[in-house]
């Protein structure tokens, strides 16, 4: 769908990921459009997958889980049948906010939000005894600089 995503459909986007409570209305203003092809844009960008489903983003900090925690993994383990206990793992585990597999010496990084040091620890002890790693190092965010989910359109 990349090619056909046209300079509205950006505006769009940006302003679904600026507010995506907005009325069709108000959209639509922005764009410089009317509300009924603003809508059976976004009705596109649904069934072509580019918009996900409309979710809410909500503070941590005020409901008490106050760190956050960059997980650096490294593990001897490469065959499949681990990397599908690892994930699997991970899945379970709501406090992993995100997971990546890494190019270099750092195989996956994880971002964990939990209430505090002694709940990492508990994340972390219950990972380490569902799956074998190699080396684990994590990192506690002092301060969250920036925090987006926007893409740069």
């Amino acid at each position: 769908m990349d090619k056909t995503i046209d300079a509205i459909d950006r505006k769009i986007l940006a302003e679904l990921q600026r507010d995506a409570g907005q009325s069709l209305d108000t959209i639509a203003a922005k764009v410089g459009s009317s509300k009924t092809p603003v809508w059976n844009r976004i009705r596109k960008l649904r069934e072509a997958g580019v918009i996900g489903p409309p979710t809410v983003h909500v503070d941590a900090e005020k409901l008490g889980i106050d760190a956050c925690f960059f997980v650096l993994v490294r593990t001897s383990e490469h065959e499949a049948e681990w990397q599908d206990a690892f994930l699997q793992a991970l899945r379970a585990r709501p406090e992993v906010m995100e997971a990546h597999r890494l190019a270099g010496e750092i195989d996956y990084i994880l971002k964990v939000r939990v209430a505090n040091a002694r709940a990492y620890d508990d994340f972390y002890q219950a990972l380490i005894s569902e799956v074998k790693i190699f080396n684990v190092t994590a990192l506690l965010s002092m301060e969250e600089i920036k925090f987006t989910t926007a893409l740069p359109l």
